[in-house]
């Protein structure tokens, strides 16, 4: 007997497979899609769902393995992206249940360096390091042999450990950096912005082939402030920021009176100070963020 009623085995896993879904593919479009087309296959069985030993399992097998195939053609897609490219922010804040590497590994910082492991390689490591998958379980979802599953996850753990470091875990502090940081922006407070900022700090903004931003990193505290500041000073009348938790990092959203997003940032502390901003501009990745920031 299962341990729990067949028809609610899917429902009971749906947000573990969104969340592996999501940190696959970097939105939420794509995660969903993945996690509905998971649920078509799971439905189709009909009375065969009664003769799987371990729902979960079968639904983390098919989930990783469509998320697979949907990544391979995201990769050709990302390739010809204008400019750099980052994951959809979400609001949502680190819950003290959740283990550290299960709320680390939503951090844009780890979400992007994800992004440059070959989809195999960041399946195995997703379902090995985050989601603590049997490497014998892991084996069988992707079609390896358990001994080269270790090694991949070995591979891919070093190049996490050497590309990301851990964000400072002083949830009330970074965000006294994001009212700082704001303040000396509305009034072009060189002084304060030196005080938050690190001097090699780094300034990624994914606009996407519909908005104007940087095509490259931009790095160091003078070009950095000039880029916020000019940000600053073209903002629409109307706009204002509403500071929000954004992948469980600190950040705001750009909003105006009519609930639009117009971008959103989220901050890299390392240290006591932001190393990182990231900006996302591409209205693509900010639909979801209208309905969940409270203006």
């Amino acid at each position: 007997m299962h341990s729990k009623p067949v028809t609610s085995a899917f429902d009971g896993s749906r947000q573990r497979l969104i969340g592996l879904a999501y940190r696959m593919l970097g939105t939420m479009a794509e995660a969903e899609d993945v996690v509905q087309d998971t649920w078509l296959r799971w439905n189709s069985l009909g009375a065969a769902q009664a003769e799987i030993e371990r729902p979960d399992a079968w639904l983390t097998t098919v989930c990783t393995r469509v998320a697979l195939d949907r990544l391979k053609s995201a990769r050709v897609q990302r390739a010809t992206y204008v400019g750099p490219w980052l994951p959809e922010p979400l609001v949502v804040s680190p819950d003290p249940a959740d283990a550290v590497d299960l709320a680390e590994s939503l951090t844009f910082g780890f979400l992007t360096v994800l992004e440059r492991l070959a989809p195999v390689d960041r399946a195995v490591f997703l379902l090995a390091d985050v989601f603590k998958i049997p490497f014998a379980e892991i084996a069988t979802t992707i079609g390896r042999t358990e001994a080269a599953c270790r090694q991949i996850a070995h591979r891919a753990r070093d190049r996490v450990r050497d590309s990301h470091r851990v964000v400072d875990p002083d949830a009330a502090a970074r965000t006294d950096l994001v009212d700082a940081f704001l303040h000396a922006c509305a009034f072009g407070d060189l002084d304060e912005l030196r005080a938050v900022l690190a001097a090699d700090v780094v300034l990624v903004s994914d606009g996407g082939a519909a908005r104007h931003a940087a095509r490259r990193p931009v790095v160091g505290f003078d070009r950095v402030t000039r880029l916020v500041l000019n940000l600053t000073r073209r903002l629409p009348a109307g706009v204002w920021p509403v500071i929000q938790p954004l992948n469980g990092e600190p950040g705001f959203v750009a909003v105006d009176e009519h609930g639009v997003v117009a971008f959103a940032m989220s901050f890299e502390v390392v240290d006591g100070v932001i190393t990182q901003l990231r900006v996302v501009m591409n209205p693509d990745k900010l639909g979801t963020l209208a309905a969940s920031v409270i203006a």
